[in-house]
């Protein structure tokens, strides 16, 4: 071969490993992080992006961020962040964010978050009532039938019509506080959190929120309990506390289908960042027949009126409160709401003539001649029939 051949090969092989060396590169992305896919937004919220791979950082010369097709900020300094007002309401949001680089190529990501409705009574053919019937020294008691018990609807007796006692489907929101004050606490929380999931029954349907300053959802309605597991392991710490929102929220998200529906909250601190008020929260949990389990931890523990509207909750959906400053009693509280999920009754009876004037309708759930204790909701609202 010839000298000018052999300089022809090499550099044919250059040219062809420098074609494979750029073909294997990573080609730059932009990615939304804030808000999320599906997130629930109001109030100001912070517009966050990153990049892959990272080095590609140095090269963006800035970020221009579209909320609803209108440019609402351009951030010319890393990380690129912005601030936005979403609005008092927790509606749908087309967010595009354009980064754009010394090279003046242009990266595009986009995110769309989720509307949420709600009012605060609600409109259903049978009032569903989830109770536990418990030993007086803390038992549970199993076995029971419909004709065990007795409803009341505002101290009438009313008749049984819906009954189950075993393999009752159920929808669970779990919902935990990743403000910054959770520092310390939530790797603990994120363990225990994930092994009390992890006990539910295959078929049961799980939404895990996150929440601080906004609500987010890192793990949508399942049964998969990797996808819970993975979601709760990437949660971390920031922001404020939002604990009114996220209930809100989270009852609406527990709808009205058929059967037992439950909330469990995590919170070791006041609320300092919700748009709803005590109130709201309050005339919402008298129109869900979800059963509310409250767990306060740190601070919780000495905020007296966070300590007060917990119980109230949880008492008054037939659910428990727990508060504990000690690690070592989180996975005890967790396995005392598995044990309860694991013994609920589920009643419903047709709703008396006059419930529709969205008045406070107390429900009482004896079970005669036992000594039993019995844990139900206290009452309902029910929404007025719009005229036809």
């Amino acid at each position: 071969m010839t000298l000018r051949l052999r300089l022809a090969a090499i550099v044919c092989g250059l040219l062809a490993a420098a074609g494979v060396l750029s073909a294997g590169r990573q080609a730059p992305t932009a990615h939304i992080t804030s808000p999320a896919d599906g997130a629930y937004v109001m109030g100001p919220v912070r517009l966050a992006i990153t990049f892959e791979p990272f080095s590609i950082l140095s090269s963006v010369r800035e970020v221009r961020w579209f909320a609803d097709g209108r440019q609402v900020c351009t951030a010319d300094v890393s990380p690129f962040a912005c601030d936005w007002d979403a609005g008092d309401r927790v509606t749908e949001h087309a967010i595009r964010a354009v980064a754009v680089l010394e090279s003046g190529e242009r990266l595009v990501a986009t995110s769309r978050t989720s509307a949420v409705e709600y009012s605060e009574s609600v409109d259903v053919d049978v009032v569903q009532v989830t109770a536990v019937v418990t030993e007086s020294d803390g038992r549970f008691v199993s076995g029971l039938t419909a004709s065990d018990f007795k409803v009341y609807d505002d101290d009438k007796l009313q008749r049984i019509t819906n009954f189950a006692s075993e393999n009752i489907p159920l929808e669970l929101v779990t919902a935990i506080d990743v403000s910054s004050s959770m520092q310390d606490a939530l790797p603990a929380v994120k363990r225990h959190a994930t092994k009390f999931l992890s006990e539910l029954q295959p078929a049961d349907q799980v939404t895990v929120l996150g929440f601080n300053d906004t609500i987010f959802t890192p793990a949508r309605r399942s049964t998969d309990q990797s996808v819970r597991a993975r979601a709760i392991d990437r949660l971390a710490p920031w922001g404020g506390t939002a604990l009114y929102d996220v209930i809100i929220r989270a009852l609406d998200d527990l709808g009205r289908q058929s059967g037992r529906r439950a909330l469990v909250v995590f919170s070791d601190g006041d609320d300092q960042s919700s748009h709803a008020s005590m109130n709201a929260v309050l005339q919402r949990a008298e129109s869900s027949d979800a059963t509310i389990y409250m767990i306060g931890q740190g601070r919780a523990l000495r905020a007296t009126a966070l300590q007060q509207l917990m119980k109230k909750l949880a008492a008054g959906s037939g659910g428990r409160a727990f508060f504990s400053d000690s690690e070592t009693k989180l996975e005890g509280i967790f396995q005392e709401i598995i044990e309860d999920l694991r013994h609920q009754y589920l009643l419903g009876y047709a709703p008396p003539e006059n419930a529709r004037s969205g008045d406070w309708h107390r429900i009482r759930v004896e079970v005669p001649g036992r000594g039993y204790n019995v844990r139900a909701r206290s009452g309902y609202r029910l929404a007025r029939r719009n005229p036809q």
